[in-house]
């Protein structure tokens, strides 16, 4: 049995889950592998040679210079506006009882769990009907559909672990509401905000499918390793990008998973 104290498991278990490691992750490390070939047309293993020009090559690239600035703006912004939207709606939702609660947390999520094309169609059409013309608002606005969703998760588990008692009490010592908000309701929320905020930042930079049909001839960092894949220049420098881009994203997955672990140890919880 399993259940037991220190007892280990068996060795067909260990192996499947190295397995399964290996499976999700193998195709990661060649990419970091492929960043330092020496090759530069073709993915040939293993690689002829081991060399770390192509760091510099894509550092004195300007065109990627442009995609990562455009990446990172609008990821920016989007996960600013979500951040807003996403608490907002997550306080509505879970703080005060009205008709149609339910209907409008699903109608919040519901981005998220549509297609990614699906919701390209859409807002390009919108865009298209309004004679919004592209640009890295449009984009913007496409990234903030889903990361509104990413806060909105985090924030409403936060807020409902949260006890009410709080800022009832807080109200009645004769604190106005920026004050309750400042003293007793960000310092519980605040670590579930960063992770949202972090999971979106995530989400939105690596984002392809929705940019694709918001962006109209710009390029965010995504978009341009996809054309130079379709038309390959330097293939090693499409690695160290994607290289970066692992890093960029992983960090900020990584920091929310432990800001977010011990989520359930907010003040009044449970009472």
């Amino acid at each position: 049995m399993l259940s037991d104290r220190g007892q280990s498991a068996p060795l067909a278990l260990k192996l499947a889950a190295a397995a399964g490691l290996l499976f999700l992750h193998l195709p990661i490390l060649l990419i970091f592998v492929y960043a330092f070939t020496t090759e530069e047309k073709s993915y040939q293993w293993p690689p002829p040679g081991l060399t770390l020009r192509w760091l510099e090559v894509t550092w004195n690239r300007p065109d990627v210079w442009q995609a990562l600035s455009l990446s990172v703006q609008v990821a920016a912004i989007s996960t600013a506006i979500a951040l807003v939207l996403g608490t907002l709606c997550a306080a509505a939702v879970s703080r005060t009882k009205f008709f149609g609660r339910e209907t409008i947390s699903l109608l919040v999520i519901l981005p998220i769990a549509l297609p990614g094309i699906i919701t390209g169609i859409a807002l390009r059409s919108a865009f298209n009907l309004a004679e919004i013309p592209f640009s890295t608002w449009t984009i913007v606005l496409g990234h903030a559909t889903f990361c509104v969703v990413v806060v909105y998760n985090n924030a409403v588990a936060r807020f409902r672990r949260t006890s009410g008692s709080l800022i009832e009490a807080s109200m009645d010592l004769g604190a106005d509401g920026f004050q309750t908000f400042r003293y007793v309701i960000l310092p519980n929320i605040g670590t579930a905000l960063l992770a949202g905020g972090m999971l979106a930042f995530a989400l939105s930079f690596d984002e392809v499918i929705v940019t694709t049909f918001t962006a109209g001839q710009q390029q965010t960092l995504p978009i341009w390793m996809l054309e130079e894949l379709v038309r390959p220049r330097q293939r090693p420098v499409t690695n160290v990008v994607a290289m970066v881009v692992v890093l960029v994203t992983f960090l900020p997955i990584l920091a929310a998973f432990y800001l977010t672990r011990d989520g359930d140890q907010v003040a009044g919880a449970g009472k």
